[in-house]
């Protein structure tokens, strides 16, 4: 006998056809990436090459009619027109669901009272008995913005189906962020210990919940930034915290998953679109200093500390002074000396933490009308060396891009390529996470203006095609002159590896010939993601006896240079690097990989 998803369903509805799924075998867990969905409810008629704005108008002009006729007095039988509605918009073409959902919830509902209880029943009618995946995904975008809890259950059964997971989810996010996040966890590729918390969840199994989510691994690969709020929502874990303010486990871990959610490695910052941050916080703060002085706890307290400092998590609904007191004690819980670790992992973690500490107590606590700041990630959870801009006391890339970090500081400060001249001169200020060409980057134009510096014309290609417009700053030119040279000259968030990293770059700069000599083009010079005590040297050129083979005949490839910190200064280390280039072809060089 097959089982029941791989049966020819008879149910009238994608949601009859889901809640008899659900129903034959009530205790068990949901499959994992759902159940799949009946090839009758996916419409055979394609349109092959149709751009995404015309498959949004295909379905808005389908369903418009539909909704004119709510309006009228003779409104008609629901049912029918909700079934002639499934109908025609399988007949679209349009097989996106994403797609589907959002051109129907871009649809402005009715704003009388009772055309809007129509259009609701409409809606009700497209998401119960719809047929077809378009049909029920428009029902889904519709009803959107004019559910009501009593929707609830429905959304969930229907979120059981993996062809629904975007839709559902979107449209349950508003009515029940613990449903949602399930109905998202479901359908996404998990590890044994994740997929244990999702089945006790399915199961109702309350208890059991602090235990899975200790089982949790907590490498970096293993939970991403989405999957850290996605959990914390499922379980409700600003409730959870504060009902067991005795579990020093439950703590620790809600500080990890907090910490995931601030991190700049994803397509959005995750923090902002959780709707209980604050109250998270607000737990996590409370108990912090229960937490044992270990390496590790007082490295993830300091990232929350720093995050809202210049981070997204500035961002969030603080009530006034509020921010500012959690900041302070987050700040001083993470700077309370522990003991020295043997681990060289663990001793640059503690490093980390004192660098840092010392640069948040450093930093003005009121600060001027435009303030720049570097941002070094923990060393345990490995990200990016940002530089940020607060303007007017609040984040600027957060608030203005939020796809990604701000450019490293070698990018903007060693370079000079913040100072205002005469000349107006664009820049980038950030990068999305994944690449500008993939989901864009932020960049604007800084020029001077007599006493003025002016930052203006923004861009952010690759960005949504609807975005806010953002303002022209205007700061006072002396002020913003001696906030520029300040942070060229302010060293105190590097270490050693990064310091002969940004010597060398600086010695290539004033000698590109060292390089230029063998035919060879400077690349990025840094220190390694991994082995932050590795500076990293890349160049470009032929290999090695082909000196005459150019890029288009296939003869350039990259070189990297590992060196490992010897424990001499910097700039010692800095200055054997450009001796060694001017006396050597760097690609002889043993430790040299291409």
């Amino acid at each position: 006998m097959s089982a029941p998803s791989e049966r020819p369903t008879l149910a009238p509805s994608l949601y009859a056809y889901a809640k008899g799924l659900r129903d034959s075998d009530p205790d068990g867990p949901p499959p994992q990436g759902g159940h799949p969905v009946p090839d009758s409810a996916r419409p055979r008629r394609r349109r092959p090459g149709l751009r995404h704005q015309e498959a949004c108008a295909a379905v808005t002009d389908t369903l418009l009619p539909f909704l004119g006729a709510l309006e009228a007095p003779a409104a008609g039988d629901l049912a029918r027109a909700a079934a002639e509605a499934d109908a025609a918009l399988a007949a679209t073409g349009v097989v996106r669901e994403p797609t589907v959902y959002s051109a129907a919830a871009a649809i402005e509902p009715p704003g009388a009272p009772a055309a809007r209880a129509l259009a609701r029943s409409f809606a009700r009618h497209l998401v119960r008995t719809g047929t077809t995946l378009p049909g029920v995904s428009a029902g889904l975008g519709l009803l959107s913005r004019l559910a009501e809890p009593e929707d609830v259950p429905y959304l969930r059964v229907l979120g059981l189906l993996d062809g629904l997971v975007h839709p559902v989810d979107t449209a349950l996010g508003p009515l029940d962020p613990e449903a949602a996040a399930l109905v998202w966890l479901i359908h996404r590729p998990q590890g044994e210990e994740l997929r244990a918390l999702v089945d006790t969840l399915a199961a109702g199994d309350r208890a059991a919940v602090p235990d899975r989510l200790l089982a949790l691994p907590t490498e970096r690969r293993g939970v991403g930034p989405e999957a850290a709020r996605r959990v914390a929502e499922a379980v409700g874990l600003a409730a959870l915290l504060r009902s067991e303010p005795d579990h020093l486990g439950l703590l620790a871990r809600a500080v990890w998953l907090l910490t995931r959610m601030t991190s700049s490695r994803d397509y959005r910052a995750e923090i902002l679109r959780y709707g209980e941050a604050v109250d998270l916080y607000e737990a996590v703060a409370a108990h912090a200093h229960r937490l044992p002085r270990e390496v590790e706890h007082r490295a993830r307290l300091l990232t929350l500390a720093q995050d809202l400092r210049g981070g997204a998590s500035h961002l969030l609904p603080w009530p006034s002074g509020r921010r500012e007191i959690l900041h302070r004690s987050l700040l001083d819980t993470a700077a309370r000396p522990g003991e020295t670790p043997a681990d060289r992992a663990e001793r640059q973690r503690a490093d980390w933490i004192g660098r840092t500490a010392r640069q948040l107590r450093a930093a003005p606590q009121d600060p001027p009308r435009f303030r720049i700041e570097v941002a070094v990630a923990d060393p345990g959870d490995p990200d990016v060396v940002e530089t940020r801009f607060l303007v007017d006391g609040r984040p600027l890339v957060p608030e203005a891009f939020g796809r990604g970090p701000g450019e490293s500081p070698e990018r903007l400060l060693d370079s000079g390529a913040l100072r205002a001249v005469p000349e107006p001169r664009e820049v980038r200020l950030a990068e999305a996470y994944c690449t500008e060409g993939c989901c864009g980057a932020l960049y604007v134009t800084v020029r001077r203006e007599d006493e003025h510096v002016v930052w203006s014309d923004w861009r952010r290609p690759g960005g949504p095609a609807r975005q806010p417009d953002l303002p022209a700053y205007r700061f006072d030119a002396a002020a913003y002159d001696a906030e520029v040279a300040r942070a060229e000259h302010d060293h105190d968030w590097t270490w050693p590896a990064r310091r002969t990293s940004r010597l060398i770059t600086a010695g290539l700069r004033d000698r590109p010939d060292l390089l230029t000599r063998w035919g060879l083009r400077q690349g990025w010079i840094s220190t390694d993601f991994r082995e932050r005590d590795t500076t990293v040297v890349t160049f470009d050129g032929p290999p090695l006896g082909t000196p005459d083979r150019n890029e288009e005949q296939g003869g350039t490839r990259q070189f990297l240079w590992y060196l490992p910190d010897d424990g001499r200064p910097p700039e010692e280390q800095a200055a054997a690097v450009l001796r060694r280039l001017a006396a050597e072809d760097p690609r002889t060089y043993p430790e040299l990989a291409g």
